[in-house]
């Protein structure tokens, strides 16, 4: 049975100021971008479907570390739209400032902050937590419905060219 404190860490990370100013300011940025947004939308639906791999593929992970790695791994947008450095490896120190203001441990907090630093690479991992985020960030996009299909420069092979789990 779900209960309001399932996302007890979550909720302290959506609800958290810097969070919000974040957020806020990626959806400012790139209100205009014809590509696939980052947004709260994005970041949700990767944890969803990350949730679903978890349960199916029976994965040692929270649901809270779950969706927590969901809302904060592209956070770092907004440095890389300010400064061009990669989102993946600027999501990671805005994550750990808001992390501070959870009761993750040390260890799911440097579980969540590996898995958003790589959550861009392909290499498998030993952490299956890893691989199914990785696997739920690509899977997130309906590149069958996008406007940009054309335009975008993911492969043909690399485009969700219906919905897959």
């Amino acid at each position: 049975m779900i209960n309001d404190f399932d996302l007890k860490e979550t909720n302290k990370i959506v609800l958290s100021e810097i969070y919000n100013k974040y957020l806020n300011e990626l959806e400012y940025l790139e209100r205009d971008r014809f590509f696939c947004r980052h947004n709260y939308e994005h970041f949700i639906s990767v944890a969803r479907i990350c949730y679903i791999l978890k349960l199916e593929e029976d994965v040692d992970v929270s649901k809270d570390m779950v969706y927590s790695t969901g809302l904060l791994h592209d956070l770092g947008r907004v440095t890389e739209i300010k400064e061009g450095i990669n989102h993946a490896i600027a999501s990671v120190p805005i994550a750990r400032e808001i992390l501070e203001l959870t009761d993750f441990t040390e260890d799911e907090k440097n579980r969540i902050l590996e898995c958003i630093s790589y959550h861009r690479t392909k290499e498998p991992s030993e952490d299956e937590f890893f691989n199914i985020f990785y696997r739920a960030d690509k899977l997130s996009r309906a590149c069958f419905r996008c406007p940009a299909y054309d335009e975008c420069n993911w492969s043909y092979e690399k485009k969700n060219h219906f919905i897959k789990y």
